[in-house]
């Protein structure tokens, strides 16, 4: 989840949300707090404006994030750990477009030990500049976005090795314009997600699952046929009442796709063999791929 460490999350709470997951029972939370180089273009009207996002952008809408305190952060994860003994506290990143910003990323990443690195892709090129989905989708085929956003993935994972754990491949469905489109069907898009899921599990990374929005059990389906050897699970709350929010069903899909937990909670949901144990091959860590 996120904290107030992540520049998009005015309303975060790390020590709320450690409170939160003892409260819940959690053995464990990870904080991989939003590390993003990118700069795109941000809603100025429409239903997805973001108040914070738009005060932070220029006068013609783009928005250049703000620098990320990897020392602060990482004195913040201490004090939680020290505060809550009886709670696992994971530090981590998620990583926006890595491959776009190795050299801004090396830096951060040499700070200081992160637990948890997780590669995400949120924009597209558009216009000139960059875009999230939902900006792209209003002048272009909604279809196509999504088959270029799942090419990007594939790129992603080829070409970069900063990161263990693919976040929510489903990110263009949060904002599928089903109005214009018809219900967003993963079958549409079969090839394209079978071609980023194959990349993602050859290259040794783990598979979010991300319970933001529920993710098609089909496409989970397509990971364990692909080769994916392992799942996390990312609630992508930015504020402690949603800590841990769907992990249950997102377990359950994971079971019955295959997925079973380690002897520690926090570790990995590695691919089930057919005499019932995990499997130990494929991802080493959850934070870089080998």
């Amino acid at each position: 989840m996120h904290s107030e460490w992540s520049w998009d999350t005015p309303v975060g709470d790390m020590e709320g949300s450690c409170a939160r997951a003892l409260e819940l029972g959690l053995p464990a939370i990870a904080f991989t707090e939003h590390l993003d180089h990118t700069v795109w273009r941000v809603a100025r009207e429409g239903p997805y404006v973001m108040d914070n996002l738009t005060a932070l952008a220029d006068a013609d809408g783009l928005l250049t994030p703000p620098a990320f305190d990897a020392a602060g952060y990482l004195a913040a994860i201490e004090h939680c750990r020290e505060r809550f003994p009886g709670l696992r506290i994971l530090s981590g990143l998620e990583l926006g477009e890595p491959h776009r910003h190795a050299e801004q990323l090396a830096p951060i990443l040499a700070a200081g030990r992160f637990d948890l690195l997780l590669g995400s892709l949120h924009t597209l090129p558009d216009r000139g500049t960059f875009a999230e989905p939902w900006g792209i989708y209003p002048h272009r085929d909604p279809h196509d976005v999504v088959r270029e956003y799942l090419a990007d993935v594939a790129v992603m994972a080829a070409t970069c090795d900063t990161f263990g754990v693919l976040a929510h491949i489903d990110y263009p469905v949060r904002s599928w314009p089903a109005e214009r489109a018809g219900p967003f069907d993963p079958a549409a898009f079969e090839d394209e997600f079978r071609h980023a899921l194959r990349v993602v599990a050859q290259s040794g990374r783990a598979l979010e699952i991300n319970t933001r929005r529920p993710l098609d059990a089909t496409v989970l389906a397509w990971w364990h046929e692909e080769g994916g050897d392992a799942v996390t699970f990312g609630s992508d709350a930015h504020r402690p009442a949603l800590v841990g929010h769907g992990f249950r069903a997102a377990a359950h899909l994971a079971e019955a796709h295959g997925f079973r937990g380690g002897d520690e909670p926090y570790e990995l949901w590695r691919r089930v063999d057919r005499t019932g144990r995990t499997g130990t091959t494929g991802v080493s860590s959850p934070s870089r791929r080998r």
